[in-house]
């Protein structure tokens, strides 16, 4: 009978000073601090360890720097639900950008127990990317508690709180002056409702900003926020969400004529649902959202939307934070990213 293969055991860094001929002291400073010994001693401790085979423990590097060589971002859902929307997968894209750079990984950091302030609390990070945060919330208390370095994208700014946000009641404002510009004045707004209490902390600024724009144009057209030809619907922001607000319209007595999503994600489920119940968009129902993200311009007609650039904000985002973690002071500590109104064919003239 053949034997059992047995696995050699790892190589420590002991073998390593001892194959080497130097301390361990000194093959540490040659994998953390190289610049603490020569040039020579360098040479010789990292071609022995490529010889008999030692890799340094990633944990024990940590420990010696006091460091965990990763960020994390603060996602306001579990994982799956929270990736299902593409805008958080832009902000990662653009979180990735910048930690390959400064060779940092990334850790996705859901709440625990439906408690963001307890995901902070446990998070092995040297610092932070959140969604949606303000001053006053109890898991900012904890990152200061902890004195651990965070950038907030989407929240509400103070002077304590690095940011990176876009202009999103102008933004608003603007892209319900297109839909009035085209017409329309029987509107139905899908808004982004949560489902407990860490969805309805995220982006809720972002969600009463968007509000804002929207009824700050409705009442320069002479629409107030009690019209009866406003209405206004709260869905999870993903197709699901858009799917049911789709099926919610389509029962009113009064059948608006637009429908203003507040995320894209939201209006490609509606559009999808809509053409399933047999509506035309844009020919029966037009339909506008806010993101841009890649579906759509996929999905046809494509649908005219708000332009912001999440990538962008992810990696300016973890530019400023990687910065706040080498401790160096930042240029600016409230970003605007731009914005910009696309226009496609899910919007036409009101017939």
């Amino acid at each position: 009978m053949a034997k059992a293969h047995k696995r050699d055991r790892r190589v420590t860094i002991s073998d390593l000073a001892q194959a080497a001929g130097y301390s361990k002291t000194a093959v540490s400073f040659a994998f953390n601090d190289p610049g603490r010994i020569s040039a020579k001693a360098f040479g010789i401790i990292t071609e022995t360890a490529k010889k008999i085979g030692y890799v340094p423990s990633p944990t024990a590097r940590h420990l010696s720097l006091q460091r965990h060589q990763a960020i994390g971002l603060l996602l306001p859902q579990q994982v799956d639900t929270a990736l299902q929307n593409p805008y958080i997968v832009h902000i990662i894209q653009g979180l990735g950008m910048a930690c390959h750079d400064d060779t940092y990984t990334i850790s996705l950091i859901p709440p625990i127990e439906e408690s963001l302030s307890e995901a902070v609390r446990r998070a092995a990070v040297d610092g932070l990317i959140t969604l949606g945060m303000h001053a006053e919330m109890r898991a900012v208390e904890v990152m200061e508690q902890r004195r651990i370095p965070f950038v907030t994208i989407d929240g509400i700014p103070s002077d304590m709180m690095p940011c990176v946000n876009s202009s999103d009641e102008q933004a608003a404002y603007d892209i319900m002056k297109l839909v009035l510009s085209f017409g329309h004045r029987t509107i139905a707004v899908v808004s982004i409702a949560g489902e407990g209490e860490p969805p309805k902390s995220y982006d809720r600024s972002v969600i009463e900003l968007r509000m804002q724009g929207y009824l700050r144009a409705l009442q320069e057209e002479g629409v107030p926020f009690d019209s009866p030809d406003l209405s206004i619907y709260e869905q999870e922001c993903s197709l699901a969400g858009g799917a049911a607000a789709a099926h919610v319209i389509m029962k009113e007595s009064c059948r608006p004529t637009v429908v203003v999503c507040m995320s894209d994600i939201m209006a490609i489920g509606c559009q999808l649902e809509l053409l399933k119940l047999g509506i035309q968009v844009p020919d029966e129902i037009s339909l506008v959202g806010h993101d841009d993200i890649d579906m759509a311009s996929a999905v046809a007609p494509g649908i005219t939307t708000v332009r912001q650039p999440g990538r962008m904000k992810g990696l300016v985002a973890a530019q400023m934070l990687l910065q706040l973690i080498a401790e160096a002071p930042l240029e600016q500590s409230r970003v605007t990213v731009p914005y910009s109104i696309i226009k496609r064919g899910s919007l036409c003239q009101r017939s």
